[in-house]
C-alpha cells in the first residue's frame, strides 16, 4: 500500500500581488497599487497544497533558502498537511525565490526572481522516497534546469517501477520548447499543457491540430481552454469539459488548480470526462480569492462551491 498517492518535485515560492496598477508602466515615476496579497506561489507547491487540501496524501520535494520568504512558503504549505519531510534546506545567503505579479484585469505581469529553483537536481530526489507513492508530477519543467540532465533516466526508473507521470510544462521563459522536453513526452501518461502551451510546443497554429499532435506520443492529455473549459483527448477520442462560469477574482494558479482537480479525479478511478470536469471545477473555486490558493484555505468556500458542483469523489477533501 503506497503511503501517499502523489509526489510532486518542483519549485516554491511566495506570490506578491499587486492589483490597480496600470497597463503601461513608465520609469522613474512612483505607482500605486489598489490591492496588495502575498500568497503562497509557484505551480508545483500550488498543485501539491490543493491536491492535499482535495484529499489526495500528497509528498513535495523541494529546495528552500535560509530566508523568511522560504520559511513562510513552507508554513502555508504545510498548512495543507503535504508531507514535506524530504525539503532541502539551503542555508547561508541563499535565498528563495519570489514571483511579484502586477494584475491589468484580465492580464498580468509575471515578474520572476528563480533563487534556488535552479538549483533542484535528480540526486536531491531519494528514490526510495519517490517509489512510496503511485503517481509522479513535474510542473514548471524549464524554471527545473538542475533536474534536466537527469530527468529522462528517473522517469524511465519510475515507469519500471509501476509508477505513473504527469506533466505541467508551464511556460518556457527563453520560448524554445525543446531540449528536455522532447525525451520526456513519450514517457509520460498525462501531458496538462494549456492552449497557448501546446501551440507553442507542437509549433502548429490551433489548439486542435497541437492536441492531435501530443496525443500521438502521450496517452492522456488535458488541454486547459480558460473561459473556455477544456478539451481531453486520448487517443481518437475527444472529450470535452464545460467551463464553470464564476466571477473571478483573478486567474493566478487557475491552471495548477485545474491539474490538482483532474489528477485527484484521475487517481480515485474517473473517467476523462469526469476528470476534464473536476478539473474545471477546481480551477474555477481556485479564481474565487487571489492567488492559487487561498479559496482552498477558505473550508467554508471550498466544501460549500465544490459540494454545489458536484466534484467527484467521496467528500471533497481536509480543513487545512
Amino acid at each position: 500500500m503506497s503511503e501517499r498517492d502523489v509526489i510532486v518535485a518542483g519549485e516554491i515560492n511566495l506570490d506578491l500581488i499587486l492589483y490597480g496598477l496600470p497597463a503601461a508602466l513608465p520609469v522613474e515615476r512612483e505607482l500605486l497599487a489598489s490591492g496588495f496579497r502575498m500568497t503562497l506561489g509557484s505551480s508545483s507547491a500550488i498543485l501539491a497544497h490543493n491536491l492535499s487540501v482535495l484529499g489526495i496524501p500528497t509528498g513535495f520535494v523541494t529546495r528552500v533558502g535560509g530566508d523568511e520568504l522560504g520559511r513562510i512558503a513552507l508554513e502555508r504549505l504545510a498548512e495543507s498537511r503535504t508531507d514535506l519531510s524530504q525539503v532541502l534546506h539551503d542555508g547561508g545567503d541563499s535565498t528563495t525565490g519570489v514571483t511579484v505579479l502586477l494584475q491589468h484585469g484580465e492580464q498580468r505581469r509575471i515578474l520572476t526572481y528563480p533563487g534556488v529553483m535552479f538549483e533542484l537536481t535528480c540526486a536531491d530526489l531519494d528514490l526510495n522516497y519517490l517509489t512510496t507513492a503511485r503517481h509522479f508530477h513535474l510542473s514548471s519543467l524549464f524554471l527545473q534546469r538542475g533536474l534536466h540532465a537527469g530527468l529522462p533516466d528517473l522517469f524511465r526508473t519510475l515507469k519500471q517501477r509501476g509508477m505513473t507521470l504527469s506533466l505541467d510544462t508551464n511556460d518556457d521563459p527563453e520560448d524554445q520548447w525543446g531540449g528536455v522536453l522532447d525525451a520526456l513526452l513519450p514517457l509520460v501518461d498525462i501531458l496538462l499543457p494549456n492552449e497557448e502551451e501546446a501551440v507553442r510546443m507542437t509549433g502548429h497554429r490551433s489548439p486542435e491540430a497541437a492536441l492531435d499532435a501530443l496525443c500521438r506520443q502521450v496517452p492522456l492529455v488535458a488541454m486547459k481552454r480558460g473561459a473556455g473549459g477544456a478539451l481531453i483527448g486520448r487517443g481518437n477520442e475527444r472529450f470535452s469539459a464545460a467551463p464553470v462560469c464564476v466571477s473571478p477574482v483573478d486567474t493566478i494558479g487557475a491552471g495548477d488548480s485545474f491539474d490538482a482537480g483532474f489528477l485527484a479525479a484521475w487517481l480515485r478511478g474517473a473517467d476523462a470526462a469526469t476528470c476534464g470536469r473536476a478539473g474545471n471545477i477546481a480551477g474555477a473555486l481556485s479564481t474565487l480569492r487571489p492567488g492559487g490558493t487561498e479559496a482552498f484555505r477558505d473550508a467554508e468556500l471550498r466544501e460549500s462551491f465544490l459540494r454545489k458542483q458536484g466534484f467527484p469523489g467521496e467528500g471533497h477533501g481536509q480543513a487545512p
